[in-house]
C-alpha cells in the first residue's frame, strides 16, 4: 500500500482486525484520536484498541515533501553517552531545520551509551561494522537497519559496511569505521575524529604472533571525487598504536596480515577511500542516513516477526513477551514512513509482542517495518514533548541515538 492518504484511526483498527482474521472489539475512545497535521507531509494521532488493551501514538511522514528530512543522530554528538529523546530533539532545534518528531532508535549499552549497529548521519559514517556488536544475540549476525538514500527514499535491510582504500600497492579492505572487534587475527579500521583524540592502545586486536604486527597511517582529507573521499598521507606508517587522529582527516589502522599493505605507504601519497553498504541502496550510493534496530518485523508485506530468532538471533524475552515498543514502517516504494509507539506494562496498555507489533504496522499500510529499542527506552516526541507513557520509575530514559523528522523553517 503506497497511497499518501492518511488512514483514520478507525480504519486502522478495522484493517488490523481483517488482517488478523478477527472482528475488532469496540474501541475505547482515545484521548486524541483525530489526526493532527504538524506540517505538510507530517501527521500524527493517538488511538486506543481494547483488544490488548493497547494505547498507541502514530506519526505518518510523506518523504516526498521537499521541506521534510530525516536525520539519524547520536546523543551528546558523541559515539558514547546518553541523552533523552526529548532532550536531544530540543537541543537540536536550531538552524534552518527544526525537529518536529523524534523517536528512540537503536539498542545500546546502558553503561557506555554506545549503540549496537551502524550509524551514518548526513552522509558521514560515525560507526561502521561487519557484525552487530550485541551481547544478547543468540548467534553473531548483522541486525536490520533503516537506510535513507540521497533522494530521500527509505529502506530496511541487514546492511553491512562495504569499504576499501586505494593506495600505493593496491586496494586495502576497510573492515570497520570507529569500531575494532577484539580478538581478531587481522583487520583494518578507519578512525575518524568522531572516535576521539587517539586510536586505541589495544593489543587484543593484533595477532598472537610475537611480532604483534601493527601499522597506522595518518591521513589528511583533501576533498572528494563523487562519493569517494580523497586523503593525503601525512607521515610514514607507525607501528606504535595510539596515534593522534587529525581533526581534518583520519587514521587507517591495520594489524596482523593486513599490516604489510599499509607499510608500503609514504608521506604525500594520495589515498582514496570508499565507504558504502552491502546490499547497496537503490541508487548504488552510500546512505545519507543509517540507523539500527532489532529485528525486522515486516518484509514485503509479510509479518516475519515469528522468524526473528532464526533470522536475527532475537531472544524470547524480547521477541515473545509484551513490552512497550517503538517501530518504523515504510510503504512499498519507500516514500511514506510511519513511526509507532505503543505503551506497555500498565492496565491501560499491556504492550505488544513482536508479532503483534508486525500486525499493527501492516494494518497501518507498512510494507516493511523494523522494531526499535523498546521497554523503558520507548519515546515518541512531538515538538519536544513525549506523547507516549515512559515506564521507567525515573521517567523518560536516556538513550543512545534517535531518528528525527525535520522540517525546514
Amino acid at each position: 500500500m503506497t497511497g499518501l492518504r492518511t488512514l483514520s484511526p478507525a480504519l486502522v483498527l478495522l484493517l488490523a482486525g481483517c488482517l488478523a482474521g478477527t472482528t475488532p472489539a469496540p474501541r475505547t475512545p482515545s484521548p486524541s484520536a483525530s489526526p493532527v497535521q504538524l506540517a505538510p507531509g507530517i501527521t500524527w494521532w493517538r488511538t486506543d484498541d481494547t483488544r490488548g488493551p493497547w494505547r498507541m501514538a502514530i506519526v505518518r511522514v510523506d518523504l516526498t515533501q521537499r521541506d521534510v528530512q530525516l536525520r539519524a543522530v547520536h546523543a551528546r554528538d558523541s559515539l558514547a553517552g546518553r541523552e533523552t529523546t526529548s532532550g536531544l530533539a530540543t537541543r537540536l532545534a536550531t538552524g534552518p531545520l527544526v525537529p518536529r518528531v523524534a523517536i528512540n532508535a537503536d539498542f545500546f549499552d546502558l553503561r557506555t551509551g554506545r549503540s549496537e549497529n551502524n550509524q551514518v548521519t548526513d552522509g558521514e559514517w560515525w560507526v561502521g561494522r561487519m557484525v552487530t556488536d550485541s551481547p544478547f544475540d543468540t548467534y553473531d549476525n548483522v541486525h536490520s537497519q533503516l537506510a535513507v538514500a540521497h533522494d530521500g527514499r527509505a529502506s530496511i535491510g541487514q546492511y553491512i559496511l562495504d569499504a576499501r582504500a586505494w593506495g600505493r600497492g593496491g586496494v586495502v579492505p576497510v573492515l570497520g569505521v570507529n569500531h575494532a572487534p577484539s580478538g581478531t587475527y587481522e583487520g583494518t579500521v578507519l578512525y575518524t575524529p568522531r572516535f576521539g583524540a587517539r586510536t586505541p592502545h589495544d593489543s587484543t586486536r593484533r595477532d598472537s604472533a610475537a611480532t604483534r604486527r601493527l601499522a597506522e597511517v595518518s591521513l589528511r582529507a583533501v576533498g572528494a571525487r563523487a562519493d569517494t573521499m580523497l586523503y593525503v598521507v601525512t607521515a610514514a606508517p607507525s607501528s606504535a598504536g595510539g596515534m593522534g587522529i587529525p581533526a581534518d582527516g583520519a587514521v587507517l589502522s591495520a594489524w596482523g596480515d593486513r599490516t604489510p599493505a599499509l607499510q608500503q605507504w609514504r608521506a604525500n601519497d594520495t589515498v582514496r577511500v570508499w565507504l558504502g553498504t552491502q546490499p547497496m541502496l537503490h541508487d548504488a550510493r552510500p546512505p545519507m542516513q543509517l540507523i539500527g534496530g532489532w529485528p525486522r518485523i515486516l518484509e514485503a508485506g509479510v509479518n516475519i516477526a515469528a522468524d526473528a530468532p532464526s533470522r536475527e538471533g532475537t531472544i524470547s524475552r524480547n521477541a515473545e513477551a509484551r513490552h512497550p515498543r517503538s517501530a518504523v514502517g515504510l510503504s512499498r516504494d519507500g516514500r511514506t514512513m510511519w513511526l509507532f509507539a505503543v505503551d506497555g506494562r500498565s492496565a491501560a496498555s499491556v504492550g505488544m509482542s513482536l508479532v503483534e507489533l508486525g500486525d499493527a504496522m501492516r494494518a497501518l499500510g507498512a510494507w516493511d517495518a523494523l522494531n526499535f529499542d523498546g521497554g523503558g527506552s520507548t519515546a515518541l516526541v512531538i515538538d519536544g514533548k513525549v506523547v507516549n507513557a515512559p515506564t521507567d520509575a525515573t521517567g523518560e530514559r536516556a538513550i543512545a541515538n534517535a531518528l528525527l523528522v525535520l522540517q525546514r523553517r
